[in-house]
This record gives structure tokens, sequence and C-alpha cells, in this order.
């Protein structure tokens, strides 16, 4: 396996719209971005990274920034790696990635809401440092809610 992660630019568009709508569908995602608002994690003010296995795409992850909820705070969104690809350490790498991103730009904090079922992603988030904590928006789909303190 040759991994590499790399932030999405406007020539991955299709791909990066490719894999999110195979995450919304794995995940039966109720809420799903419109090209609008994928163009804005490309272009900013968010993030898309994609973790490519060669020219294959196998996974991404979102940094979106938050307002309304805290100062300097941004949630992740749409962290998926394909099956096949789990358990080679992608998603820790995407993280790892939008993390970094995270606190260059001064974010003091990182939230995210996830589902039920959704246990390997969990225990990806708990070993990272993510704490449950109240929930922060009404998304309908979502049961659990974290934040990590990056500050």
């Amino acid at each position: 396996m040759a991994l590499t992660v790399r932030r999405a630019t406007a020539a991955d568009e299709d791909a990066a719209r490719a894999i999110i709508d195979e995450y919304n569908e794995a995940v039966a995602v109720t809420v799903r971005d419109d090209a609008r608002t994928l163009r804005s994690y490309i272009d900013g003010p968010g993030a898309l990274w994609l973790a490519c296995d060669g020219d294959r795409v196998v996974g991404c992850v979102v940094l979106r920034p938050l307002t309304g909820v805290a100062p300097h705070a941004c949630e992740v969104k749409r962290l998926y790696v394909r099956p096949a690809q789990r358990g080679t350490g992608t998603g820790r790498i995407l993280m790892d990635a939008l993390e970094t991103l995270a606190r260059e730009e001064g974010y003091t904090a990182i939230y995210l809401d996830s589902k039920q079922g959704l246990d390997d992603a969990l225990r990806l988030y708990r070993r990272r440092g993510y704490v449950e904590i109240p929930p922060y928006n009404d998304n309908p789909d979502a049961i659990i809610f974290m934040r990590l303190a990056l500050r």
C-alpha cells in the first residue's frame, strides 16, 4: 500500500463527491452536503483531505469552521475509510492532517457528532482525546457528541 493523504483541490471535486456519497450511503446520512457546501470544503473556509492508495481514493475527512458554538471552534465531518482499507491507520492519518491544520489555523477546540454503530470511529476519537459532551447541534442523525480541546 502506498497511502498518501492530500488536501483536496478543485481538480478533486468529482473524487471528493464520490467518496462523500459513498460515506452518506454507508452510514445512512439524511442531511447531505450540496455542491456549494462541498466546494466550501475544498476552496475554504473549510478543508477536505483525501486518502489515496495510488490513484484510488480510499478515505476522506472534512474540517468545517463551527460558528455559534464556541469561539474559534471547528468540526470534524465525513470521516470515512473504505472497508477494505480499515485497520491500516488511514483514519488516524486523516485525523492527523485535520488536527494539524486546526492547530495551525488557531482553532481552540474541535467538535464532532456521530451516531450509534460507528464503533471503530468512536474508538479512534476517544484514543485521540475526544470526550463526550452534551449536544451542540440538532443533527437528526447524531446521538453522540464529542470535543477535543486544543489549548
